[in-house]
């Protein structure tokens, strides 16, 4: 099996390959880095925004790449995730796709409750990246198979976990709502199995994929300042306060540590159902765990 993995210098496309050569099987790792570290997996710089590349022959592609923000230049992060995702359809007619996508395409504006995959894409998002990723699915639909993972997390995890750590002040972790809402995490060794299993099951088709059940925001975020040994702990802020400072933050800084985004994000349920991932992919995730969490 000759697999190429794009993204392959950030979070989730590094693991991917690091799985895939595992298995045996023959990678190409792809990313925007001029160098990255892939454990003598050969990797070549590839900017996707800037078009094809000279043909490679391989009988999958796993596509990772990607802006994962939720605030920043609406043009760059359209260019990222529908114009790179163009053109590894361009670069790789005939191989099968496996395109990870995001829960972030599901409807912003109410609770996401046990989503089945028919749910989305929706008619509208509140920012570029939700827009960006529908419009990536709408590319590659009926041509690839589809992943959305959500929250995830794990060693090398850029994004995620420095938020969180990031919203620490003094003793307390600020975080939105009241702390029983249900989420779907997705820990990277999950998503891995998934792409690959995806990889084995080239049918074209949706899937969530997340840790096998959903957990309570409080639970989660308390076991990941235990792990991390950091003396806090969480304290909420009504979501209508959170908004309100938000929409201030995004208007007085050019990089707020608070969106609107994350807050409509934050404050309701935010879980999917992975039955569909189960039944046809064999998928068989771990629970949610922040074990080693100290090192990450």
């Amino acid at each position: 099996m000759r697999v190429a993995v794009t993204g392959a210098s950030g979070f989730v496309g590094g693991a991917v390959v690091r799985a895939a050569a595992a298995r045996g099987w023959e990678v190409f790792a792809f990313g925007r880095r001029a160098h990255a570290e892939t454990g003598g997996v050969p990797y070549r710089s590839w900017d996707l925004t800037r078009g094809p590349r000279p043909e490679l022959r391989v009988d999958a592609v796993v596509h990772c790449a990607g802006s994962v923000t939720d605030w920043g230049d609406a043009a760059e992060i359209w260019r990222a995730n529908v114009t790179g995702t163009r053109t590894v359809l361009e670069t790789f007619p005939d191989a099968r796709l496996v395109h990870v996508s995001t829960a972030s395409v599901y409807d912003p504006f109410r609770p996401t409750v046990r989503a089945r995959e028919e749910e989305a894409p929706v008619a509208r998002y509140v920012n570029a990246y939700g827009a960006s990723k529908a419009a990536a699915e709408r590319l590659v639909a009926g041509r690839a198979v589809i992943l959305r993972p959500h929250a995830v997390y794990g060693p090398g995890d850029t994004t995620l976990l420095p938020r969180v750590l990031g919203a620490v002040r003094g003793r307390w972790l600020l975080a939105v709502g009241g702390g029983d809402q249900l989420v779907s995490l997705t820990a990277v060794d999950n998503l891995v199995r998934a792409c690959l299993l995806a990889v084995d099951h080239p049918e074209p088709a949706v899937y969530n994929v997340t840790d096998a059940e959903p957990v309570r925001l409080d639970d989660a975020l308390r076991a990941l300042l235990r792990e991390r040994e950091i003396d806090a702990v969480p304290r909420y802020l009504p979501a209508r306060l959170a908004h309100a400072v938000a929409a201030v933050s995004e208007r007085l800084s050019a990089t707020p540590r608070l969106t609107r985004y994350a807050v409509g994000h934050l404050a309701v349920e935010r879980t999917l159902d992975i039955s569909r991932a189960r039944d046809r992919l064999g998928y068989a995730p771990a629970p949610t765990s922040f074990t080693g969490a100290a090192a990450w």
